[in-house]
């Protein structure tokens, strides 16, 4: 029988789309919610290979593409948030359209906010959920990065036996949400499966984490951590010399990582299931992890380890993560640059870019973005600034950015401030030469206005689409 509040809920979602007001990727689920709270839960139990979620600060919705590729190659029938929707509202309405599929979907596939993730895992009671990474974002909408990591632990430790945790052996807080940090001080015995993932290749380490690094000391004795070595931000081979923690060796290992400039990175992954090479055509060391992350995730779901590799290779950028576009004879590069330890890893993929650099950096402060814009000033931009032929900065915060590329010691006469974003584009644009390129950092609501200037100008399709036909 057809409840009532399903049909109610997508026809909210097709208004939606009708008037022109978006995708229709939230509103449906809030207005599902409102008149059956409890209807997650039971769409959610109808899916016969179970709910797989994905959270992170950095790389989760680049890692639930990844993996959606994996279930698809097992030929599973999933469902999924794919247009970015990750709160409860976004994985309800993915849900609803789900129900209505014929045949029925039987997985489940959700990107969900760090915020949101434990009422979502409360809720949807996921077979597995895969843990990457925890920085600091949004100071002023989540506080205190140790709040969510409080969050994130007394979920875990609420979690079935059933239940796998694919959590990243080279971050320590993860570690020490999943309970795996092997010292006297966490004894903690029982709990869900952890399946743990990390990179091995230490070719590409840091001299050390950046000054800005986030989860540095110790959870159980707030004592400095040891790196040898640091490979992004506070993510690496770490150590606690107060209390003996350390990273364990993952079950997932990235052997061999192999970054081609920005044409993509080659890996191979040992897993207990056999080794997994893949080509992902998708630059920067954090790809690797993501795709670290994501074969982890297959093998959780049990995906056969022969199927995961051609799968990950077929994995196209997500909107905004690294998307080309090709305009007015110009190359365009979307790279999101939204928090310091994201902002670092763009700078360390831009610069694998040969010769002089044209660069489009746009910075807003809304809801989505966090409105707290300080975290410009831990961003290491003076490596780029060195080789910018031309940056033009737009947004919200505009001055902002331009005051901090001036005082990072870029030249006035290389720099233009435009706050209009389209009249920006075309500046950018403008000062790259024809077949040259422009590497576009903005922030999220920042990378979304400039999505839909290209949706105008025909170069690219609406966010939602791409995500409903993925």
């Amino acid at each position: 029988m057809v409840r009532p509040s399903l049909t109610i809920a997508r026809a909210a979602g097709r208004l939606s789309r009708v008037l022109g007001r978006g995708g229709g990727t939230s509103l449906p689920g809030h207005v599902l919610l409102r008149l059956d709270e409890g209807a997650p839960e039971r769409l959610a139990a109808e899916l016969t290979h179970g709910v797989a979620v994905v959270s992170a600060t950095n790389g989760k919705t680049t890692t639930a593409r990844m993996i959606g590729r994996c279930l698809q190659a097992a030929g599973w029938n999933t469902v999924a948030n794919q247009a970015g929707a990750n709160l409860l509202s976004g994985v309800a309405t993915a849900l609803l359209d789900g129900a209505a599929r014929r045949p029925r979907p039987d997985a489940g596939l959700f990107e969900v906010d760090e915020a949101a993730l434990p009422d979502v895992v409360r809720r949807l009671r996921p077979r597995v959920i895969v843990l990457m990474n925890l920085f600091r974002d949004q100071l002023d909408r989540y506080g205190e990065l140790e709040a969510l990591a409080e969050r994130w632990e007394a979920m875990v430790a609420a979690l079935p036996a059933s239940t796998i945790v694919v959590a990243n052996a080279d971050d320590p807080a993860v570690v020490a949400i999943a309970g795996r940090l092997g010292c006297a001080d966490d004894p903690r015995t029982g709990g869900p499966r952890v399946l743990t993932f990390g990179v091995d290749d230490t070719r590409a380490a840091l001299e050390r984490p950046p000054h800005a690094a986030d989860s540095t000391r110790c959870r159980t004795r707030g004592t400095s951590l040891e790196y040898a070595p640091a490979l992004l931000g506070h993510m690496g081979h770490w150590r606690c010399p107060g209390c003996g923690a350390a990273r364990p060796r993952p079950d997932v290992r990235a052997t061999r990582v192999e970054l081609d400039g920005l044409a993509g990175v080659d890996l191979t992954v040992a897993t207990p299931t056999g080794d997994v090479h893949a080509r992902i055509s998708l630059p920067g060391f954090h790809n690797a992890y993501n795709a670290t992350a994501a074969i982890a995730a297959a093998v959780a779901l049990e995906i056969p380890a022969e199927l995961i590799g051609p799968a990950i290779a077929e994995s196209a950028a997500a909107f905004g993560r690294g998307e080309r576009v090709a305009l007015h004879g110009r190359e365009l590069i979307l790279l999101l640059a939204k928090n310091p330890a994201g902002a670092n890893e763009t700078v360390r993929t831009v610069l694998m870019e040969e010769g002089e650099l044209h660069l489009l950096v746009s910075l807003n402060d809304r809801t989505a973005d966090g409105q707290d814009v300080s975290w410009i000033w831990d961003v290491d931009y003076e490596p780029i600034i060195e080789r910018a032929a031309s940056v033009t900065v737009t947004g919200d915060r505009a001055h902002d950015m331009a005051l901090r590329l001036v005082y990072g010691g870029l030249p006035r006469e290389r720099l233009t401030v435009e706050p209009d974003p389209a009249l920006a584009l075309d500046a950018a644009l403008d000062a790259a030469p024809i077949g040259g390129r422009v590497h576009a950092l903005p922030t999220y609501t920042a990378m979304l206005a400039l999505r839909e200037i290209l949706v105008e100008r025909g170069a690219v399709e609406e966010f939602w689409r791409d995500g409903r036909a993925a």
